[in-house]
């Protein structure tokens, strides 16, 4: 069982007790153990491995949480939850995948309408039934239809990408240790970065074929066997997710790394530029596409032969998506893609004076190990009440803190890491920001982001971010478009003429690493690098651990095509320092 596998057994359980109604102190905790398992660094087995140490030792887990986590390592359940379950009706776990129907309110459909089904929930809301239940009304039922579709457009098979990259690393791992494996890579859509990972694919080369797929299949973490063979075979790993591991000649390495690391539009645009040639390309390498031709072929020991015997330049997994990638290359014109050393600083962060986890000081100490220059301390601004956001008092007297903390940083010497005084303003439903102009002019950072009335319409999001990017103490727009993936769709908003009036006032624009937002997106991240607009990556962390996430923000910057001179804070100090100064928009 990964870290993910025991911190989803937890949220169901919360899930399920706050339906049946049970004591929300129970909840809240299996809530918060659930985050601090989900973002721990090293496995639980690690812990449980090291006699000096106890599950205890993590926050939020107390002596009757840390035998739970035990049981679920050793037996894969929770029998708790296994008693839950079948005391809930089936159609729970349907609802509840819908976005914005929480425990309370799936317990108020079924119990109300006798909801069963999907299909039930949709018919119930076109025949206005919906509404009638206290607490839902006619704007809730259109909400409810509309996620309808983003549920079943969606799939529980399709996890995060940095789910899915706990599991690859965890098997890669395990099969460097067998002898008989000389080289075995990650493909597929992890490889390319995708936010979502429907299975994970290996290419090997191996001096024994037997060895390797007797060591394959005797992985720990194996739930299942789905095909096994000399060449190929498949697994049900952790959290349901398929294996499946291809043994290639070492000649042929390159081209079968290519070609399972995909993406299928990609594949296409080089099998026809080979084609172009004579030849036909495919996870086995170049062949002559006239029978009876023995012309020599280019080998294909590494992906570079590949591409060079076509007349292009590598290009970087996360762009081999069928876009513009091959002309690109064929003219040398890729991008130098940002990369996770570049980032000198995180601009979003929150603390325990919000919703945050650790102390503003365990957040600076967090940033310091981590080697950033500067961070910008964004809690909540008042209006995000379920945070404890911050009025104009307490705002004020952590600012202070802040000047205290950079003057001691600096005492003895250069500071090894500036801090800065920011907020995460929100966007008022009816416009304006939940802080006074007085005091946002005091701030070095501030984010404006939006996490209400998200279900107005179209014209009126818009508009409101367009007024807080035209404001000018705002620098940066937080998660432009509130999407959650695979939980809560992106809200109805003109992302072009959003990105249109950062590059008109010189705002920046977020992508938010946490592996659930990743918003912006790969295209509007593209977008705003066309329309010349600079991004943020941040971590939008509320915990040290959280810091941990801003790869996965690198990751989907790669795949919006931008380099570290796209990226605000790829810039050293000394040159960011001139950013924070400038009041005024271009």
């Amino acid at each position: 069982m990964t870290n993910a596998d025991v911190a989803a057994l937890f949220e169901q359980l919360a899930d399920l007790l706050e339906y049946r109604g049970e004591n929300a102190f129970r909840v809240r905790a299996y809530r918060a153990a659930a985050r601090t398992i989900l973002h721990l660094v090293e496995p639980l087995a690690v812990i449980r491995a090291d006699p000096a140490r106890a599950f205890t030792d993590l926050d939020g887990v107390g002596a009757d949480l840390a035998v739970k986590i035990g049981a679920i390592l050793d037996t894969g359940r929770l029998q708790a939850l296994d008693e839950l379950t079948d005391a809930v009706p089936a159609v729970v776990f349907q609802l509840l995948r819908v976005p914005g129907l929480g425990p309370k309110k799936v317990k108020l459909l079924v119990e109300s309408l006798g909801i069963e089904s999907l299909d039930g929930l949709e018919a119930a809301c076109r025949e206005g039934r919906v509404r009638g239940v206290k607490g839902f009304g006619e704007k809730t039922e259109a909400a409810i239809l509309k996620n309808l579709e983003f549920v079943r457009g969606t799939t529980d098979e399709r996890r995060l990408w940095e789910e899915a990259d706990g599991v690859v690393g965890a098997i890669l791992e395990w099969m460097r240790c067998c002898p008989a494996v000389h080289t075995v890579e990650g493909a597929g859509s992890w490889r390319r970065g995708r936010d979502t990972v429907g299975d994970i694919d290996l290419v090997a080369v191996a001096i024994d074929h037997d060895s390797v797929m007797r060591h394959f299949l005797r992985w720990e973490h194996v739930a299942g066997v789905i095909a096994s063979g000399s060449t190929k075979a498949s697994i049900r790993g952790p959290r349901g997710l398929q294996v499946d591991l291809r043994v290639v000649s070492a000649g042929s390495f390159g081209a079968a790394l290519q070609y399972f690391t995909g993406s299928k539009e990609h594949n296409i645009q080089l099998r026809s530029r080979a084609r172009e040639r004579g030849w036909s390309l495919n996870e086995y390498g170049f062949h002559p596409l006239a029978s009876g031709v023995h012309a020599t072929c280019p080998p294909t020991p590494t992906e570079d032969d590949v591409y060079r015997a076509l007349g292009l330049a590598w290009i970087p997994p996360e762009l081999r998506e069928g876009r513009d990638e091959r002309l690109l290359a064929a003219e040398g014109r890729l991008p130098v893609l940002v990369g996770d050393r570049d980032v000198r600083g995180d601009l979003h962060m929150h603390t325990t004076d919000t919703d945050g986890e650790d102390t503003l000081a365990d957040m600076v100490r967090g940033a310091v190990a981590r080697g950033l220059e500067y961070v910008a301390i964004t809690d909540h601004g008042q209006r995000v009440t379920m945070a404890g956001g911050l009025d104009e008092t307490r705002l004020l007297r952590q600012w202070e803190r802040i000047d205290r903390l950079n003057e001691s940083l600096g005492a003895d010497g250069p500071a090894p890491i500036v801090v800065l005084k920011g907020i995460e303003v929100d966007m008022l439903e009816k416009g304006g920001l939940d802080l006074p102009d007085h005091v946002l002019e005091q701030a070095d950072w501030v984010v404006a982001s939006l996490h209400y009335g998200q279900n107005q319409p179209r014209e009126r999001i818009t508009s409101r971010i367009i007024e807080a990017v035209e404001h000018p103490a705002v620098r940066v727009i937080g998660h432009p478009t509130g999407r959650l993936i695979n939980r809560r769709p992106a809200y109805d908003v003109d992302m072009d003429a959003v990105i249109a009036a950062a590059a008109r006032s010189g705002t920046f624009l977020e992508i938010n690493a946490h592996p659930s937002r990743l918003d912006l997106d790969e295209h509007h991240a593209a977008a705003a690098r066309r329309a010349g607009v600079k991004v943020v990556i941040s971590t939008d962390a509320h915990s040290v651990r959280g810091l941990e996430v801003m790869r996965c923000g690198v990751l989907q910057a790669r795949r919006g095509g931008l380099t570290a001179g796209d990226v605000v804070n790829s810039l050293p100090w000394e040159g960011f320092r001139g950013v924070v100064a400038m009041k005024t928009r271009a």
